[in-house]
């Protein structure tokens, strides 16, 4: 199955449209679309590696966080990818 998560990856990159990896739709509820005060970044048109290395750092304890270190601890390295590739895509 891990195996696979790398050719999902590739799916969503060439699909455009294609539909969110589990997780990743929940994002949305804390970054919004715009930048608004006080709330966390919006996510969508960042680059996928800043996404993916954020929730790394936040998985590890690396970056200081007040809920997305338990958020990111709750994915694997592929779903982490497979979010930040998605969410990055995200309009």
């Amino acid at each position: 199955m891990r195996r696979l998560l790398p050719a999902a990856v590739l799916v969503l990159l060439s699909a455009g449209a294609a539909a969110a990896p589990p997780g990743a739709e929940a994002c949305s509820g804390c970054h919004p679309a715009t930048r608004a005060e006080g709330a966390p970044p919006p996510l969508a048109g960042q680059p996928a590696d800043d996404i993916a290395a954020a929730m790394q750092d936040f998985r590890t304890g690396q970056r200081p966080a007040t809920v997305m270190d338990r958020i990111a601890k709750g994915f694997t390295d592929e779903e982490i990818r497979a979010i930040a590739v998605w969410v990055a895509r995200a309009q």
